[in-house]
This record gives structure tokens, C-alpha cells and sequence, in this order.
């Protein structure tokens, strides 16, 4: 019984040590490599499907009356794009190549759009899905409208055309957040048993999102391993996107509080979609830097580990 209440209480962290202890197992003992290359692919393929997964039987708890506007979003916007477009003056402005790194991790981390999952550990931490549900939607549309207007500016070659971005943002935004959500919102209204038999299963989503989460520690070592960079850049392109975290999160739960909203806040600020970071850098950018939103996944995932303890031993939040 030790070991469940420890997994219980520390669920994401055992989910990013197993995720790393797999990865590991499956590329370093020999006998095993082969297996490794032939589920490392499919591990990739079925991660929409967890966080579809993740979302809809989160979404099952939401009504649609409760979904508005708040004051907060639109602060948050503003805060998001003028850090943005703080980082890409910096950028342009530098001629260190470790220095430039280190700035285009950061900025790699700031402009990655909100986690669709974000609701998911919102919940966990007492905050509202359906405040978070909104301004998940806002960001990423917000994120596919900076995206081709910063890019080139941080990266002279960068081909980056609007249209394009904004389709291939909005079709992974509508893949892991819109379909789940009209799913979860028909279940509602035409099979209500089940929705109330999702809505039972409290921490149903919540376990999905570390399946999730496990597989995407491997896809961090992965990058890690292979990014054939100094020791110097790698250690700023690693402790850089914990100064980012915590400063994310910290102005997202100061603005936040103001509005009585401190958790959401937090989280639509700090809690990133690095999967879409990760692949803007990789096509767009130097793809060393995705080492950056490779990093922040660690310390977003430390840093809500350490709050979801808080909960469960407090009953509420230390920050």
C-alpha cells in the first residue's frame, strides 16, 4: 500500500522517471535495441490519441453556459506577446552564439501555446476547467498568428509563411482540443449516463496525461542524447527554461490573483504545449534549440508535481 500512496501522491514525477528509465533500457542494453525501434515509432503515433483521450474525459465535466471571457485572458496575451517579442529583439540584437541559444531557447518556450492538457492538472490543483478550456482556444489561435510574423525575424532564413502555420497550428489544435471537446459535449447531451459514469472516475484524465507524459521524457532524452552540442550551450539551453518556468508561472499566478484566479492563471501561462515548440524549432529555427522545450517539459512537470503535493498534504497551494 506504501508504494501506490507514493505513486498517488507523486504520479508525474514516477511518470518522467519511468518514461526516462524505458528510454534508457530500450538504447542501451543491446538485445533490447531492436525492440526499441520498432515501438519508438508507435509510441509517437498514438500520443494524440492519449491526449485526445486525456481532454475528453476532461471535458466530460465541463457545461457549455460555464465557458465566458474573463479579464485575465486578455492580460495574458499581452504579457505573452510582449515577453515574445522581448526575447526576439534580444536575438537580433546578439552576436554570442551560446548567448543567442540561450535567447532562442527561451524564446522557443515563451511561444509555445498553452498544453491542451492544461485543464487536466488545473482541475487536480482546484482552479476551473472551463476558465482554462477557454483560454487554451485563445491562445492557440493567438500562438498561429505570432508564429509567422516572429519566426523569420529570429531566424533570417526562416521560410515561414502565414497561411501555412496558421493551417497546420489550427489542424493540430482542432485534432486535440476541438474534437474532444464537441465528443465530450455530445456525450452530455445525448448519452448522460456515461458522461456521469466519466465524471465518477475523478482522476481518469489526470492518469491518461502521465501515460502521455512518460512517452514524451523519452522523446527528451532522444533530443538530448543526440544533439552533438557543447557542454556549455547544452547547460543553457537546459537551466535557461527553468528560469523561464518559474517566471511564467510566478506572473501568471500574480496576474491571476488579482482576478481571484491564481491557479488558472498560473497555469494558462506556465503549463506549455512543448510538442508544438518542439516542432516549430525543428522545422523553422536551429533544431539544437529544441533542447530548450525538451528541458522545459522537466521542470513545468517538477514544479506542478511539487504543487499537486501541496494539495494533496494541505489541502492547498504554498504559491
Amino acid at each position: 500500500m506504501g508504494i501506490i500512496k507514493f505513486v498517488k501522491e507523486w504520479t508525474l514525477p514516477c511518470a518522467m522517471v519511468f518514461g526516462a528509465a524505458m528510454y534508457l533500457l530500450f538504447t542501451e542494453i543491446p538485445a533490447l535495441v531492436p525492440f526499441g525501434h520498432m515501438a519508438g515509432p508507435w509510441f509517437i503515433e498514438i500520443l494524440p490519441v492519449l491526449i485526445f483521450m486525456t481532454l475528453y474525459v476532461t471535458f466530460c465535466k465541463i457545461r457549455l453556459h460555464d465557458l465566458r471571457l474573463h479579464t485575465w485572458h486578455v492580460w495574458m496575451q499581452v504579457i505573452r506577446i510582449a515577453m515574445a517579442v522581448a526575447l526576439v529583439f534580444a536575438i537580433m540584437n546578439t552576436t554570442d552564439n551560446t548567448l543567442r541559444l540561450a535567447l532562442e531557447g527561451a524564446f522557443a518556450c515563451v511561444i509555445c501555446p498553452t498544453a491542451s492538457a492544461a485543464a487536466v492538472v488545473t482541475e487536480k490543483l482546484g482552479g476551473s476547467i472551463a476558465s482554462m478550456t477557454v483560454y487554451t482556444l485563445i491562445d492557440n489561435a493567438v500562438t498561429a498568428l505570432l508564429v509567422p510574423l516572429l519566426f523569420p525575424m529570429v531566424e533570417k532564413h526562416a521560410d515561414v509563411t502565414f497561411m501555412s502555420s496558421f493551417a497546420t497550428i489550427l489542424q493540430r489544435t482542432a485534432v486535440v482540443l476541438v474534437l474532444p471537446f464537441v465528443c465530450a459535449m455530445a456525450t452530455r447531451r445525448w448519452l448522460p449516463r456515461m458522461a456521469k459514469a466519466i465524471k465518477d472516475c475523478r482522476n481518469l484524465g489526470f492518469y491518461f496525461w502521465a501515460v502521455n507524459l512518460s512517452i514524451v521524457m523519452g522523446m527528451t532524452l532522444h533530443n538530448i542524447f543526440t544533439a552533438g552540442i557543447s557542454w556549455l550551450s547544452m547547460t543553457a539551453l537546459i537551466v535557461v527554461p527553468a528560469v523561464v518556468t518559474l517566471l511564467l508561472f510566478g506572473t501568471g499566478k500574480a496576474v491571476g490573483r488579482h482576478y481571484g484566479d491564481s491557479v488558472d492563471g498560473g497555469q494558462a501561462l506556465g503549463q506549455k504545449n512543448t510538442g508544438v515548440g518542439i516542432w516549430l524549432v525543428m522545422v523553422y529555427l536551429n533544431p539544437v534549440v529544441a533542447i530548450a522545450p525538451c528541458a522545459y517539459v522537466v521542470w513545468q512537470n517538477t514544479l506542478n508535481s511539487w504543487q499537486l503535493w501541496c494539495m494533496e498534504k494541505y489541502g492547498r497551494l504554498k504559491w
